[in-house]
């Protein structure tokens, strides 16, 4: 099992590009979230061929905003089977769907749906309302001999950190978005982080490397070069 980032940053980060990333396991490729740069990033760096599979933490701009186009370019520049887009719940499927229908008219000509259940290995943490009032989201735990776990967007890091607190013990790294701004009430506050670091390979991502203070401690994806694709 291996994770590469396709971009850091958040929003408003430009240079740092959407925090999204590809992660191999099972023999497969997931791509996690599909922000307005995505699309550009993956067929800059050739590896739009990858993707067979989409998930998504939520449906916001900074990570659904190029997912259109991505699904475009699979069926008519490289004319490939259609991607399957893996979703955590009907009610999300089915905002996403509308959302695609804006945009392609007819979905089902370009994505195949696939209930979470059935894609062995991979968890979903319920995060409703912890990056936005009234926002479906979702975190994501990938198990093979180790575990992966990709916060998506959350305000406060303790709906997460619960349920990992429930599962078997395992080698466990952790991606989590970060702000170093206390006042950001979307995105977790680095101090808030602090206390689940014991056991955990931590890693901050979400954000603008070069505003994290002196005494924060915890890893920037941007920085670990093995981590970027």
């Amino acid at each position: 099992m291996q994770i590469k980032f396709l971009g850091t940053g958040g929003a408003f980060d430009v240079g740092y590009l959407n925090s999204a990333a590809l992660l191999s396991m099972q023999d497969k490729c997931i791509l996690i979230d599909c922000g307005f740069t995505v699309y550009q990033a993956l067929v800059q760096k050739n590896l739009i061929h990858r993707v067979r599979y989409i998930l998504l933490t939520h449906l916001h701009n900074d990570h659904c905003g190029s997912l259109a186009n991505l699904l475009l370019h699979k069926s008519v520049i490289e004319k490939a089977s259609r991607p399957i887009i893996v979703y955590p719940s009907e009610q999300f499927k089915n905002q996403l769907y509308e959302f695609l229908k804006i945009q392609v008219k007819d979905p089902d000509k370009y994505v195949e749906f696939m209930p979470l259940e059935q894609f062995a290995g991979v968890k979903a943490v319920d995060t409703y309302g912890q990056h936005s009032e009234g926002l479906q989201s979702y975190a994501y735990i990938f198990e093979e001999e180790y575990r992966i776990v990709y916060s998506g967007d959350l305000g406060k890091p303790d709906v997460l950190f619960d349920k990992l607190s429930r599962l078997p013990s395992m080698p466990t790294s952790v991606y989590h978005d970060i702000t170093f701004n206390p006042e950001n009430k979307g995105h977790t506050y680095y101090k808030k982080l602090l206390p689940y670091m014991n056991g955990v390979e931590m890693f901050g991502y979400h954000c603008d490397p070069t505003q994290s203070p002196p005494d924060n401690p915890i890893r920037l994806v941007f920085y670990e070069k093995d981590l970027m694709a």
